[in-house]
């Protein structure tokens, strides 16, 4: 137990910060998914304490993910609007990611390209960046925690920065200011100072700097104003009855609705693969390179689904936006998520009405800070050193999640970087050299160790050129793989190479020299 807590003194600020961060996220994504306010609270606890215990993430922080959100929302419409029954999917949906994991399926999280993960991260650095601004400057028609380029009511992320200009509000930019000057001198000046200000995370003192003057707003002593959109806004209940009253329980006389086992499997599909790309992009971002097992995380994360589902919350995945904030902010073990969801319990239970005076704006500008160092700009550098086939699938997999959502972005990343797989196999699919001279000429090709069907192209071409009258000698013997067709094309030149005098020798392929 001890070990456990041994590095309390940097995962509990970092745990407040991202309690901070998820609180105004759990509300958005609840909105726009059609569901009640307090499901999404209860998601977050759940990921918070259920998943942070069960899994063997050290940094990930998990919750209700956005880009669920729109499958949610087709979900409970689909059902008919009971969000009973639709927790009743979540529950199975639980139970179909502990299949997964027994099955050993969370390995599938390896086969994503570096240059892609890399590419998600900084395109939600971006897109952090983008879904804040209106939301500094008090413009708030976007919810909390969407990560989708097109908004409800005709809207997308560009439009909604250019709309803002007519809905600036003076309190919400004033805060904003204040509270990313607290947080800029806070990490660049007073925490290389004193150590007491390495103690006390600058995020903190921002928030209760958004609080002190969203109080001074309300008791007329500014002369500004915050609207009820522009603050967090968790239901509040006067009583235990009235808080226990927020938990909803599924309703189990669903279970034969076969609609029900189709919306779970695609729950589980997509939660699963959110969470496997989030893994791989934490442990990207983790200082200590840690790697988490993805078979515990994808039963980890079943585990989470069945209990959010039995206590009326939201489906869950591991989500970037908190885990690179614990990252950001100085977490270190899975300590930091477990107290996150432990804060907001006791805060629901017992201070909504002091979350309640938390300008967005405040949490705009610490997502700002997120955004900047997920997406800075030596990284473009960096991968660009690499060459194209890493720089082009990391522009592609960027401009796919600001252009689309986060699951679109990365299956076009991932598109591009297969591409630059296969032009490559298609490249190096043998080695040529030529000897001799240009009357005696003896060519040697020698064929790779997989050599496919895709390779057929550049093969042919490489043959046709051989000159008449020259020599070919092709190697195959450390080939452990040739496909059929390749061998057909061997066969075929072998024939026609009398045609063209081409003395021919094949050596560790078998073929059959005796077609017609």
């Amino acid at each position: 137990m001890k070990s456990f807590f041994k590095e309390i003194r940097s995962d509990l600020p970092a745990s407040i910060v991202v309690f901070f961060v998820a609180v105004p996220l759990c509300l958005g994504i609840a909105l726009a998914s059609g569901a009640p306010l307090f499901s999404g609270i209860i998601a977050g606890i759940v990921g918070g304490i259920v998943v942070g215990f069960a899994s063997g993430s050290p940094l990930g922080v998990s919750g209700p993910a956005a880009g669920l959100a729109v499958i949610v929302l087709g979900a409970i419409a689909t059902l008919g609007g009971s969000f009973e029954t639709f927790l009743l999917a979540v529950v199975i949906a639980g139970f179909v990611q502990l299949i997964l994991g027994y099955l050993k399926l969370g390995s599938i999280a390896y086969y994503f390209p570096s240059s892609v993960i890399k590419g998600m991260l900084t395109g939600i650095g971006l897109l952090i960046i983008l879904k804040q601004i209106p939301h500094a400057f008090g413009y708030d028609s976007d919810y909390e925690g969407s990560t989708t380029f097109q908004q409800p009511g005709g809207e997308n992320t560009l439009t909604g920065i250019l709309n803002m200009f007519e809905f600036i509000t003076p309190g919400a930019v004033l805060i904003t200011l204040v509270s990313l000057t607290i947080l800029i001198v806070w990490e660049n000046v007073l925490m290389k100072k004193h150590k007491i200000f390495r103690l006390i995370q600058g995020p903190l003192v921002a928030v209760f700097a958004g609080i002190f003057l969203n109080y001074l707003f309300q008791s007329g002593l500014l002369p500004f104003s915050l609207s009820a959109t522009q603050v967090v806004q968790i239901p509040v209940a006067s009583n235990l009855s009235e808080f226990a009253a927020q938990f909803t329980r599924p309703d189990f006389s669903q279970w034969k609705n076969p609609e029900v086992y189709a919306i779970a499997l695609v729950l589980a599909i997509v939660a699963s693969i959110e969470t496997l790309l989030c893994v791989e992009a934490t442990d990207k971002l983790d200082p200590h390179k840690r790697i988490t097992p993805t078979n515990r995380e994808l039963k980890a994360q079943g585990l989470g689904n069945i209990v959010s589902g039995l206590l009326g919350g939201l489906p869950l995945t591991q989500v970037i936006v908190r885990s690179s904030s614990n990252i950001t902010f100085g977490g270190k073990t899975k300590l930091s998520a477990i107290l996150h969801g432990v804060f907001l319990l006791l805060s629901a239970l017992t201070i909504p009405f002091l979350l309640n005076m938390i300008p967005l704006a405040t949490l705009a500008s610490i997502l700002f800070i997120v955004g900047y160092k997920l997406a800075k700009p030596v990284l473009f550098k960096q991968v660009y050193r690499q060459g194209w086939e890493q720089f082009v699938p990391f522009v592609a997999t960027i401009a796919g999640i600001l252009f689309t959502d986060l699951l679109k972005g990365i299956a076009i990343g991932m598109a591009v970087a297969i591409f630059y797989i296969l032009r490559s196999n298609f490249k190096n699919a043998f080695s040529h050299n030529k000897e001799g001279t240009a009357e005696n000429e003896e060519h040697h090709v020698t064929l790779s160790e997989e050599v496919t069907f895709l390779n057929k192209g550049s093969i042919m071409k490489l043959l046709n050129n051989i000159p008449d009258n020259s020599k070919l000698v092709i190697e195959g013997s450390k080939s452990k793989a040739i496909h059929h067709d390749v061998v057909e094309i061997l066969e075929d030149f072998h024939l026609n190479a009398k045609t063209k005098n081409i003395k021919i020798e094949i050596k560790g392929i078998k073929i059959n020299i005796n077609n017609n």
